[in-house]
């Protein structure tokens, strides 16, 4: 699957790839998911970072507000602004929640689970069959068991 998980921005200058499989996947449906891509909702791969390779180009970093006051740095293409990944609040730079959008095959990546519908648009409609949430959802309840030690794997300190 990995073969798959090239991306980039829509100039171009940035190109990138997963060198794993995503740890999860998110469809958010949160007001600052949608105020923040101009749709409905986004889809993010959860990976790590060091799992994120860059393969040409740099990105910028640009921090935005959000509502539950938590960081949130948003990389970007320079050139043409296109929203690559994130890093939200407490996991840091460990975690990157790139952008499915950006991926040259995003079909490859379907949604684990759909969260914050409590602000889903009326007209989208989820599909049966995945879980779906009205604010988060407990970790271990829905992740499977390989995902949530790669997980841990990131927040265990150094010796």
């Amino acid at each position: 699957m990995t073969d798959e998980l090239t991306g980039g921005c829509a100039c171009g200058a940035v190109r990138y790839r997963l060198a794993a499989s995503p740890i999860f996947v998110h469809c958010c449906h949160c007001r600052d998911c949608q105020r923040q891509t101009g749709s409905a909702f986004v889809i993010n791969a959860l990976i790590e970072t060091a799992r994120l390779e860059v393969l040409s180009g740099t990105t910028e970093a640009v921090g935005v507000p959000t509502d539950s006051g938590r960081p949130h740095i948003i990389h970007r293409c320079p050139k043409c602004r296109i929203a690559l990944w994130s890093h939200y609040g407490a996991a840091g730079e460990k975690l990157a929640f790139v952008r499915v959008g950006t991926l040259d095959h995003p079909d490859a990546v379907p949604p684990d689970v759909h969260i914050y519908t409590r602000s889903k648009l009326p007209f989208v409609a989820l599909p049966p069959g995945v879980p779906a949430f009205a604010e988060f959802y407990e970790l271990a309840k829905v992740w499977p068991a390989a995902s949530l030690e790669r997980r841990r794997a990131l927040f265990i300190p150094s010796v």
